[in-house]
């Protein structure tokens, strides 16, 4: 039994007869005291953040909620809906094709701005531009200006004159800014500035982000299924293929 209870051993959570504790904290004295953006903080960093740390990741995770449903993982989720497949796989549908090219720019821009702040922005540049011709977290196929930048952007600044984070990677996003102009930041750069400022690790932003757009998965696969399409494909059934 205790090579078994080894094996399965975490500090995420104890769950006992009468007993479910959360990173040491009992689930009875957490419900109805803190947040969602705060027990997510405690599940992943082990710790409660402060009210202000707390308040800025909630206001990424909220940005960043849905963009259409011409965003893929959207679309995949309203088709996967109409399937008969049921909720839970839809979303999963969804979520699973949040990839390097569709969801991980902000796991990439904070370690684009890792390596501004490592190595200077001329030469971290100079070696993102080997690797791609995109620079991940700015510019927008739609959005000359991404409406969500300016509002995050104004609540890191807030912040960092605040001293609640230290404010190197909004100084590197806009060093990056600055040397692409008239290029913006986009919600994957803004955010990624914010999950950096407020410590999480480059992978934990794709995480992040993956949870923050499941609340748009969720809303569009519901409704989804409420309009009555059976097997809705990427295109409507009075354009036949053979128009293509």
């Amino acid at each position: 039994m205790n090579e078994v209870a080894d094996w399965w051993a975490t500090g995420v959570s104890r769950i006992a007869p009468d007993v479910i504790e959360l990173r040491g904290h009992p689930v009875q004295e957490l419900i109805g005291r803190i947040g969602f953006a705060e027990v997510l903080w405690l599940m992943v960093r082990g710790e409660l953040p402060s009210p202000r740390r707390a308040a800025l990741l909630e206001a990424a995770l909220v940005a960043a909620v849905d963009h259409g449903p011409h965003a893929p993982s959207i679309a995949v989720a309203r088709m996967a809906a109409t399937c008969g497949v049921g909720l839970n796989n839809a979303i999963a549908s969804g979520v699973n094709v949040l990839g390097d090219s569709h969801g991980g720019a902000g796991q990439q821009c904070v370690e684009l701005l890792d390596d501004v702040i490592g190595l200077g922005v001329d030469q971290a540049l100079a070696a993102w531009r080997t690797r791609s011709r995109y620079l991940p977290g700015f510019g927008h196929r739609l959005h000359t200006r991404d409406p969500r930048r300016d509002p995050l952007l104004a609540l890191v600044e807030a912040a960092v004159a605040d001293g609640v984070v230290p404010g190197l990677h909004l100084a590197a996003a806009h060093e990056v800014e600055a040397a692409i102009a008239p290029v913006p930041m986009n919600i994957d750069g803004v955010t990624a500035v914010v999950y950096a400022e407020l410590g999480f690790a480059a992978p934990l932003a794709r995480g992040l982000f993956v949870l923050s757009r499941s609340v748009g998965i969720l809303a569009h696969a519901w409704e989804e299924t409420q309009q009555g399409r059976r097997n809705k494909g990427p295109m409507p059934p009075t354009i036949m293929p053979t128009q293509l």
